[in-house]
Parts: C-alpha cells; structure tokens; sequence
C-alpha cells in the first residue's frame, strides 16, 4: 500500500501482511509457530491502533494477506508462496508491487520478496492483467455509485478520474511489461509515470497531465481528512459544504474550486479510458454484424466486401470455423469466447492488408498450427493496430509465421516501445540478454530463455525487414551481432 511507497495519508491506515519462517529457530522447544505469530501481529495491531491520550500511531488493516477469509493473521512463507504461484490475483500482483519490508528480519522480508517476485512480475507481456484491473475498478465504482464525474459528494480515491485511476494506469503498465524490464518495479506512483514514460511506454504530455492531477487529487485527499481525522476521501455532499471546503483548501470560492476539480478528473478519465476502454469518448462503434453465421448471411458478405474482401463467402467460412472453436487453440472455452469477442476487430485489421483474402487465409494457417493462444489474443485485442503487421508476416514469411506458431511470446517484442527505434548495437542487445538471463533459476531454464531470446531477436528483426523499417544490409548486421551475442553468452 502507500506505506510501502512512502506515499501515507494524513489519516491513512496501513497495510501489513505478517509473515513468518516455519523453519526459522526463532522459538523456544514446544512453542507452536503459528499461533504464537498470530497473537504476536495481533497484539502489535492493537498497540498501533490503541489510542492514547497522544492518540494512535496507526490503522491497520491485515485483510491484504493472502485469503483472508480463511487463513490466520500471521501466515508462514511457505503457505503465501504456494497460494500465490496457485491461486494468486492480479489485483494481488498490483498490491505486491508497493510491498516493502519494514519490521523483524529485512533480509528474510527482502528474500521473501525475491521468491514472490515472478508471481509479481511475468516473464512475458501480459496483457490479460488489463481487463483484469479494469473490472475490478469498475467493481469498486458500481459498489460505491462512483460511475460519474461530479463536484459534491465525489470520491477522490474511486470514483471516476480519482486517485486509484491513476495508480491503476501506472500500476497495469508496470504488470504488463515489468517482467521484460526490470527498470519499472518501482513502488512510488510519480516514479513509475516518469519511468514509463523514459521508456516511452507513455507520452510526456500523459506523465505530466496525470502528475499534476495526481499531486491535485492527493492534497484534496489530505485535506479531506484533515477536517475530523477521518479517514475519508469524499467530497461533502452539499453545495454549502464543499464552498468552506474550497475556501480551506486556499480557493475563493466553491467555483473556481470545481472548475480545476473537473479539468483533473476529466483529464485522468481521458487517460484512463484509452488505456482500459479503447475509445474514451465511446463514439467508436463496430457494426452489429454477427460473424458466426458464415456464408449463407447476405448481410455478412455485404460487410465484407465493404471491408475490402474480394472473396467474401470464403472469408465467412473461415471465419465460421474460428468462431465455431474448431482449432485445437479454441479448445479452452475461455480463450474461444476472447476471440469471438475481438473478431470484429480481427477482420478490420486483416482487411487494411495489401491482400485481405491472403491475409485471412494466412491466419487461418497460423490458428491450425497455434498450441495455444490466450496470451496473444488478448495481447492483439489490446493492440489492434498490430493486426495488419502480424497478417503482414503470416502472409509473407512462412519461416516466421511457423516460429510464431511455435512460441506466440516472442510476438512480445512488437509491442516494446524500442521496436520502433534504431536497430539495437551489440552493447545494447548484451545488455538485453543480460537482463533476460539474470533470474534464471536453473541451467535448464537459462537455456530456455537463450533459445527465446534468438528466436525473438530473429522475429523482430525479420518483422522489420517485411516492414520496411530497416534495409536488408543492417538486417544483416544485426543478425550476426545477435548471433555473436548468443554464442559469446554460451563460450565465455
């Protein structure tokens, strides 16, 4: 939480997750760890929250541990690091990147961390952690009214354009390509928005819009709480009300309070959307066409040359048997209905290729030969515009298309910002390799993540020839500069 970002409050609670080492000779013969820990955290939340006549020190929560619901105050590491490699969240991941040492032994809190950490931070690009974060915030609004944007009675933290959309839109960015670059797995909110956009993850317009509504909605926050130390983060509900708010908070008047309110939630909505929802102004509608009924749908094959098909009852074939699941990728009932769902925005994508038959018909050999699909479907559905490129490659280079088939991750490279830019020198792409090998838990597992990373470096390098983006002659470098890397990593 904000304590472990250093980003408290004036009356905030904290979030604490008591862990403790089964294994550890930390007690004397006979004293069961478990409840011995659990009356140790429960007496020192006491102590924290007992207030004085000094006051308290703290709220604490301990509902952050893993299921709270069924498991005691105090849980042994081993019992976190099972729940979390089976059956830990996303929303799980997001809390953990915050997650800070602060009391008993830093060197096993710190270790601890360490084991938690590919839970936290995904060897390849996911984007799956998007819709994930996204129901869940809109969860949080519908449960709290928060689905508008408003002056009275608007929740700073939830509500709509609040505090936790900008903490969301850091936060998701960092779970989606934090495995691939270490450099993000930062806790401070400001920090990660300024790295992401070093990156150029996102613009500096976006850093800088979110910053100062961030710094705007967080000093709101304080003095929200400030007024009865409560640890409250809404608006007051009548006009009246919010016009002495304005004026504690240095404003005139409730107006010219409002009017930079709005501008701030307005503006972080906008942010928000784009990352989460596509198109912000929810203007961008697909027509109602029902891709599933296949060639006998006049009014599908009409769509379809409107598209730009020329072969449109065989396309609706094709695009029948997707929908119908009758791939050996379909075979999970969960990644068929995600691609159902991203069809409409499929064919868009196939139809803006130089030859929009061909390009179906490539995907179509790409599907049959896909093990399986999940990831890269959503990875496609959240970067539409890559369709036309991967339809490109299927079409025009078998070799490629067949080692996309094989390993889909190494199609993580055409989302990283540095596709973009000039070809990697040997420097930069040994310290590439360096980075993917570093945390490699085993010889087997270095090999692995070698042989990935050729195929990857192969991939986007081909993918560039095809697009143009970097002539055959540095192509030629940069394979043998990649091929050097692999082999000098391997020799010594």
């Amino acid at each position: 939480g904000k304590m472990g970002a250093h980003e408290l409050n004036y009356s905030s609670d904290i979030d604490l997750i008591v862990f403790y080492e089964l294994e550890a000779p930390t007690l004397a013969e006979g004293i069961e760890p478990s409840p011995f820990f659990v009356k140790v955290a429960q007496g020192l939340s006491r102590l924290l929250q007992q207030r004085t006549a000094d006051g308290y020190v703290f709220r604490v929560d301990l509902r952050l541990r893993p299921d709270p619901a069924s498991t005691p105050v105090a849980i042994s590491t081993a019992a976190a690091l099972h729940y979390y490699e089976r059956e830990g969240r996303t929303w799980e991941r997001a809390a953990m990147i915050k997650a800070l040492p602060c009391a008993g032994d830093q060197k096993a809190g710190n270790a601890l961390l360490a084991e938690i950490a590919p839970f936290v931070w995904r060897k390849h690009l996911d984007f799956a952690a998007l819709a994930d974060v996204h129901d869940m915030k809109r969860q949080m609004q519908t449960f709290r009214g928060q689905n508008e944007i408003s002056v009275e009675g608007h929740n700073v933290k939830v509500g709509r354009g609040g505090i936790r959309e900008i903490e969301f839109f850091a936060q998701t960015q960092q779970l989606i390509a934090g495995g691939r670059h270490p450099e993000l797995r930062v806790r401070p909110t400001l920090e990660a928005l300024n790295i992401l956009a070093a990156s150029n993850w996102i613009t500096n317009e976006a850093r800088d819009e979110l910053t100062s509504a961030y710094d705007f909605l967080r000093r709101v926050e304080h003095r929200l709480q400030m007024i009865a130390d409560e640890q409250t983060h809404t608006l007051p509900a009548e006009a009246g009300a919010v016009e002495r708010f304005a004026r504690f908070f240095g404003y005139d008047d409730r107006a010219a309070f409002a009017k930079d309110l709005l501008a701030h939630l307005n503006c972080v909505q906008n942010h928000y959307s784009r990352l989460f929802e596509g198109d912000p102004t929810g203007t961008e509608k697909l027509p109602d066409i029902d891709y599933s009924k296949g060639p006998d749908d006049n009014r599908l094959l009409e769509h379809l040359l409107t598209l730009g098909f020329k072969k449109p009852k065989m396309v609706a074939e094709t695009v029948q048997r997707w929908m119908h699941g009758e791939y050996r990728v379909f075979k999970v009932e969960a990644t068929r209905q995600a691609f159902n769902e991203f069809v409409p925005d499929l064919m868009r994508g196939l139809s803006r290729a130089e030859e929009p038959d061909d390009a179906v018909t490539a995907f179509d050999r790409f599907l049959q030969a896909l093990q399986r699909g999940g990831r890269l479907i959503s990875l496609l559905s959240q970067n539409k515009d890559l369709v036309a490129l991967v339809a490109l490659v299927l079409g025009a280079a078998p070799r490629l298309s067949d080692m996309l088939a094989r390993q889909p991750q190494i199609m993580d490279g055409l989302i990283d910002p540095r596709f973009f830019g000039a070809m990697p020198d040997q420097n930069e792409l040994s310290a590439r390799l360096e980075s993917t090998l570093a945390d490699a838990n085993s010889y087997e597992e270095f090999l692995d993540r070698l042989r990935l990373f050729g195929q990857e470096s192969l991939f986007l390098i081909g993918t560039r020839i095809l697009s143009g983006t970097v002539s055959a002659q540095h192509a030629s470098v940069a394979f043998a500069d990649v091929a050097e890397g692999i082999a000098h990593t391997v020799h010594g």
